[in-house]
């Protein structure tokens, strides 16, 4: 590693342009993250036109890349307060945030998720500075049979962050996977699910499904649950987070930073991934796993730690091999290729400033974060105060809104209306919405990979066993199943090797009364 690039990257983030066009970028994240719908890979897009007439290739793309992760940050904020993931990685936060929220906790959660989200990223860009060409190497032996057995495995672990019957949660993972195959095909261009509709055969945007599901279900829940009844606004205090809430949440944060940081380097694991995992990871070490979505402190800052660094070090692939992990990425490399630049292995040599610059400037950008973020947290919560019946349409219009922007569709409005009844009606019969996002999510990575793998594999599915990171992945989901059975096995053995014993002890006792 070469220090003094390095140190010259830091010389570059500090020169006066460059600072202003980091702080626009975190803080149009941040906006873009609290509003939902408008995520920050359509606003790079809209912004592209900017980076090309920027002049110097450095300052838009510290900008673009400010305004990726911003948006972690402010994500965070309407899936506490208003029970909608203002990102797709932060859905899973909705359980406990909102939950905690409920609680009169609202402005501790917030707390909690920024002090989680800055240390996650933090230690991700250490990891991105020291070993980002290491682990992007790991990260170019991934193919087609390694995506979709992580997807798979996320799948699973989509059963374990429904707060309802395991049963009922890997319904709605089925219903999400059968969302998820809606559209033209890409392989063969055949129409599926579509029943002859235009608008459905370019599929179904996860905004309308998230939108629906969360805001418009959660609406039509609130509506008929408050109706006749007086409703009393949460109490909100301890925006700061006490000694006992950061020392509760330090280990989750921990855990959530280093899932974060491998899971984000991966190509299609990225944010959504690190959130479940980190959420999924928590729940199995926590003492009593039924305090999860009842307001668990944990939940909120492992799934935060974790995209918030998955979100960092998805930077790696990109700048050192030039794959981008996910959408916001692919327009960050689109506006790399704009401006001129070409992302892989020679841009650390060819063009030390901006690598380093761009690198440096998320130490900069994260702290810029946490310090608006925190004192902002007062304001934030205010919306609780908000009588029901202003928030639901003030909510109703951001979802409609939201959706609208994607694709300019009034047809997306419908659908999401459609997922918002579907929503309703999972909550009035106990399933949980969550299960179904996060598979749909997983579902067309899965499936691409799948069939790609199929194809490689010329049809012989034991290449998945074959190949060393897929066959382990694998062996990791078959433990995850078995584990629950072998509990099981363990506790009947146990109880049938003190049964004989309680038994002699009887028959002891009668052979004695009788003699």
């Amino acid at each position: 590693m070469d220090w003094n690039a390095f140190l010259d990257g830091f010389a570059v983030v500090t020169e006066p342009t460059n600072l202003l066009y980091c702080l626009i970028g975190v803080l149009i994240g941040m906006l873009i993250g609290v509003l939902p719908g408008l995520g920050p890979a359509a606003t790079m897009a809209i912004l592209l036109p900017i980076a090309y007439n920027a002049g110097d290739p450095v300052s838009a793309i510290i900008m673009l890349a400010g305004i990726y992760y911003g948006a972690q940050y402010g994500g965070t904020i309407t899936s506490v307060l208003l029970r909608i993931p203002g990102e797709a990685s932060s859905v899973v936060t909705v359980f406990d945030g909102f939950a905690l929220a409920k609680q009169g906790k609202a402005g501790t959660a917030l707390g909690v998720a920024a002090i989680g989200s800055f240390f996650g990223a933090t230690i991700s860009i250490i990891g991105l500075t020291l070993l980002g060409p290491i682990v992007a190497s790991y990260a170019l032996d991934f193919g087609p049979p390694e995506y979709a057995a992580l997807a798979l495995l996320g799948v699973l672990l989509v059963a374990t962050v429904g707060n309802g019957h395991t049963v009922k949660a890997l319904v709605a993972a089925a219903v999400g996977l059968l969302l998820a195959t809606v559209g033209s095909d890409t392989f063969t261009s055949a129409n599926r699910f579509t029943f002859d509709s235009l608008e459905l055969q370019g599929g179904i945007d996860f905004v309308v499904v998230a939108m629906g599901l969360f805001g418009v279900g959660e609406i039509l829940y609130n509506l008929e649950e408050r109706h006749g009844k007086i409703h009393v606004p949460a109490a909100i205090a301890n925006i700061w987070p006490s000694r006992k809430d950061l020392k509760q949440a330090s280990p989750a944060i921990g855990r959530g930073s280093v899932i974060g940081f491998f899971l984000g380097v991966l190509p299609g694991g990225g944010a959504v991934m690190a959130s479940l995992a980190a959420y999924a990871a928590e729940k199995r070490v926590a003492k009593d796993p039924s305090r999860f979505g009842r307001g668990a402190i944990e939940g909120v800052a492992g799934p935060e730690s974790a995209n918030n660094a998955a979100a960092t070090s998805s930077f790696i692939p990109l700048l050192t091999i030039g794959i981008p992990a996910n959408a916001s990425m692919a327009m960050l490399f689109a506006a790399l290729l704009v401006v001129g630049v070409t992302p892989g292995p020679q841009l650390i040599d060819e063009n030390p400033e901006l690598f380093w610059g761009v690198i440096n400037s998320m130490y900069i950008g994260n702290l810029i974060l946490l310090v608006l973020s925190i004192p902002l947290v007062g304001v934030f919560v205010k919306i609780l105060r908000v009588r029901p019946a202003i928030l639901a349409p003030i909510t109703a219009l951001i979802t409609i809104l939201g959706v609208y922007t994607i694709r300019n569709s009034v047809f997306d409005i419908f659908l999401m209306i459609g997922f918002g009844i579907l929503g309703y009606l999972m909550k009035k019969t106990g399933f949980e919405p969550g299960p179904l996002v996060l598979a749909f999510v997983l579902g067309s990575l899965m499936e691409s990979s799948f069939r790609r793998s199929m194809l490689l594999f010329d049809g012989d599915a034991t290449g998945f066993v074959t190949r060393p990171i897929s066959g382990t992945i694998l062996a990791f989901l078959l433990l995850v199943l078995l584990l629950p059975l072998l509990k099981r096995l363990l506790r009947r053995r146990v109880t049938e090797t003190i049964k004989p014993d309680h038994h002699d002890h009887d028959d002891h006792d009668e052979r004695a009364e009788l003699r």
